[in-house]
């Protein structure tokens, strides 16, 4: 097979650049060209491919191919191909030269060998899944983008504090492991990275910004932005054992919050928390099984994550609604959209011969070859609510229980392609597993997750579960009503910092500045009869002498910047661009103030 070292987040950007120059017929179609050439490429990558630039006198590297990126990436480029095919029938640039963006961004984090270039491909998926959302047009859309693109912001900046750190310390930009609680620059990379992941209480802006974005740009972000996060993670911070707690948190934390949803893809959101805590916990036992087991689930949660937000996205896009209590009775309208639905329900859920069920196991028997025997307990039992809510709650309230009275449209034929295609793909992986471990980072691990006892326990539990269901469905249905989350919090603190903004600190200022020009007219009374008798002298003075010394002290200051050593140079630039990141902050709050 022929092979290209290209890094293939090129194509997406190149993609994203062309898009407004081409018409508006043909733009559907060239927007699958970028993630198709990605899934090509990737293919071909062999593990230890580079390529570098020179730059500042260090080496960037956008391109370090790993036996653990590459699985990223292809699962990312492929995504990327299904999305663009439920995503045909529309003709919204903003949306195309958005998702393009995100999916590069989140490709040159996935191959980035050192910092720089990861922390570029870090931001622009915060600003081109921004767009994703203020492209709905509604008010609340625009509102609920702005506090996105504020959180990941705070992310970021959390993100390169830390890289500023790593550089100071060891003088090199090269992506490097981290041992457990190794340094401060280690803490705040985590803490960067940690926004991403969504962990709580720094999960508000998925839960919230998810149900708001479009309907094909929710497939993007259901993928992308917690995916490439968990990745790095698994890079950087494996066995980190903060992060074994954290991930059980997150397992049980999304699932108890999808009780109190209404919105059926909010009900998703939060069931992403969920999901990724697996795989947070995989990150933090650390094994080669448990590492696998994250990689494996984090390969299959894209697949049936964007299957199950593809079926919620249908019926938004077909009934103008999203919620449980305005839903109900449109079975026989789109018999074929609920069951393709349910094939993602089964696999989230854990059923056997789907993907989930091969994926998920991986982390919780890991978990178990090392004693961990409550956090694998309290996985399992975060199953039982995924199957509740996802698998029984929402569609059953969605297209039975009573009879809303709605019409839906007809479906567009590529949504129903794209969801077939993802619901094919859960179902060979999880008939077929082997296809998946032997492209793990670790393809050397023995594992069977087609054991007796384990398809008992989990045959068991589905069981007793759907029946639990069944009695209890009525106590169960959505309530119109919004739970209070996180985000409350954040936007009760934000409404204080503005008041402190426009009240007490406003006063203090005009204190100040009146003082200040009280202070500056005296002194300047006094200079103007001094500097008046000797203003000739004065202007001499500083003609002849003080200017040209000016000039001579911040020539050699310039020279002497530009002669510096390499970490010197390159530390004060990358300073100054953190000190102007701070100042677009404070910009941005003083807008929206």
């Amino acid at each position: 097979m022929m092979t290209f070292n290209i890094p293939p987040f090129l194509f997406f950007l190149l993609g994203g650049l062309l898009l407004p120059l081409i018409p508006k017929r043909l733009r559907g179609g060239i927007f699958l060209i970028p993630p198709l050439l990605s899934l090509w490429i990737v293919f071909g990558l062999e593990q230890g491919t580079r390529v570098t630039l020179d730059f500042l006198h260090f080496e960037l590297i956008f391109l370090q191919v790993t036996n653990l990126n590459w699985i990223f990436g292809i699962i990312f480029s492929l995504i990327s191909v299904i999305a663009g095919v439920y995503a045909l029938h529309i003709d919204d640039l903003r949306q195309q030269v958005a998702a393009s963006f995100y999916a590069a961004g989140a490709l040159c984090v996935t191959f980035a060998g050192d910092f720089l270039v990861l922390y570029l491909g870090w931001e622009m998926m915060a600003v081109a899944s921004t767009f994703l959302i203020w492209a709905r047009g509604t008010t609340e859309a625009i509102a609920t983008g702005m506090r996105y693109f504020l959180f990941h912001i705070f992310g970021g900046v959390l993100l390169l504090g830390g890289i500023l750190l790593h550089v100071a310390d060891t003088g090199s930009l090269e992506l490097t492991s981290f041992a457990d609680g190794e340094s401060l620059a280690a803490w705040l990379i985590l803490a960067g990275v940690a926004v991403n992941v969504a962990i709580p209480p720094l999960h508000a802006w998925l839960s919230e910004s998810y149900p708001m974005a479009t309907v094909t740009g929710a497939i993007f972000m259901s993928a992308l932005t917690t995916k490439s996060a968990v990745y790095v993670l698994a890079s950087l911070f494996a066995g980190w054992q903060i992060l074994i707690f954290m991930g059980v948190l997150m397992a049980l934390y999304g699932v108890v919050y999808a009780v109190l949803a209404n919105d059926i893809r909010g009900i998703l959101a939060y069931h992403i928390i969920s999901q990724v805590g697996y795989m947070v916990a995989g990150v933090g036992i650390g094994t080669e099984m448990a590492v696998n087991g994250t990689t494996a689930h984090a390969f299959s949660h894209i697949l049936y994550k964007a299957l199950l937000f593809m079926g919620a996205g249908v019926v938004l896009h077909t009934t103008g609604k999203s919620k449980l209590t305005e839903l109900g009775g449109i079975y026989n309208k789109q018999k074929l959209v609920f069951w393709l639905y349910m094939i993602g329900a089964f696999s989230i859920s854990g059923f056997p011969l789907f993907n989930g069920f091969i994926s998920k196991s991986i982390i919780v028997a890991s978990a178990g070859y090392e004693s961990m025997d409550v956090a694998a307990l309290l996985l399992i039992l975060a199953s039982i609510g995924t199957f509740l809510h996802t698998g029984l709650k929402l569609p059953y309230w969605t297209w039975f229980g009573k009879e809303s009275g709605i019409t839906p449209d007809k479906t567009p034929a590529n949504m129903i392609w794209a969801m077939g295609a993802a619901a094919f793909l859960c179902t060979f992986f999880g008939i077929f597993p082997g296809v998946l471990y032997s492209k793990l980072p670790y393809p050397e691990m023995v594992y069977n997750p087609f054991q007796i006892y384990h398809l008992i326990e989990m045959t068991q539990l589905l069981i007793f579960t759907f029946i639990a269901f069944w009695i209890f469905r009525k106590k169960l249905d959505g309530e119109p009503y919004l739970a209070v989350d996180f985000e409350y919090f954040y936007r009760w603190a934000g409404k204080l910092v503005l008041i402190i903004a426009h009240k007490p600190i406003a006063i203090i200022d005009g204190w100040w500045s009146e003082m200040y020009s009280r202070l500056g007219m005296s002194i300047s009374r006094f200079s103007a009869s001094v500097v008046a008798g000797r203003a000739e002298k004065g202007f001499d003075n500083t003609v002849h002498n003080r200017l040209p010394a000016g000039i001579y002290s911040g020539g050699n200051f310039l020279i002497k910047f530009l002669r510096a050593d390499n970490r010197d140079m390159s530390s004060s630039i990358l300073y100054l661009l953190a000190i102007t990141i701070v100042f677009i902050i404070l910009a941005l709050i003083r807008i929206m103030a």
